[in-house]
């Protein structure tokens, strides 16, 4: 039996009602979209063994237009979209957007608000606030790999982002190799 064909509102629609639901929770109605660049994952000096989340924009700010290029594609896999909140900071709540069939499995028990008839769920999160990751040193230092799975790791990169801006489509993993062995061989030759 086929799953119906989902009609995805416009991301203006979208939006709106992720406010409604952060006022719903009494959480900043001003969001901060970040990708999965943006994220900062330290370990957590108070709890030895856990992990600490940041954010950061300065380093690898998200492009204009990032949010609806990331909105569309994951539009069109059919895949359950996510609102997800981070956390409280001065520009209000740190809100990256997931996509993935493994969220169909979570509901309100795990604290997300689903909007079936969209294909949708939203994630408010918990008050407080997220940490923003300012210091080169720390970003530098931020853990990349070797850590537990999290939600937030279904979040749109910006790689992604600039290759659909550049290519209109995510280029695949060959392609992504074929093109840094140019790149090098341009470099090695003095094409650069």
């Amino acid at each position: 039996m086929n799953a119906p064909l989902l009609t995805r509102p416009p991301l203006d629609d979208v939006l709106a009602a992720w406010r409604a639901c952060l006022a719903a929770h009494q959480l900043p109605e001003k969001t901060l979209w970040i990708f999965s660049e943006n994220l900062c994952i330290e370990h957590s000096r108070a709890a030895p063994g856990s992990y600490r989340f940041g954010f950061q924009t300065g380093f690898t700010p998200p492009p204009e237009g990032a949010l609806e290029i990331a909105y569309d594609q994951f539009a069109e896999t059919g895949a359950r979209i996510v609102c997800y909140r981070l956390g409280s900071c001065p520009q209000g709540s740190v809100c990256i957007l997931l996509g993935d069939p493994w969220f169909e499995g979570k509901g309100a028990r795990d604290g997300y608000i689903r909007r079936d008839e969209w294909g949708i769920s939203f994630y408010p999160g918990h008050e407080g606030e997220i940490d923003e990751v300012t210091e080169l040193a720390r970003w530098v230092r931020r853990v990349r790999r070797d850590r537990a799975f999290h939600d937030f790791d279904f979040a749109m990169s910006l790689e992604a982002i600039a290759e659909i801006r550049s290519h209109g489509r995510i280029r695949l993993p060959y392609e992504r190799f074929a093109q840094r062995m140019l790149d090098r061989l341009r470099r090695v030759v003095g094409q650069d």
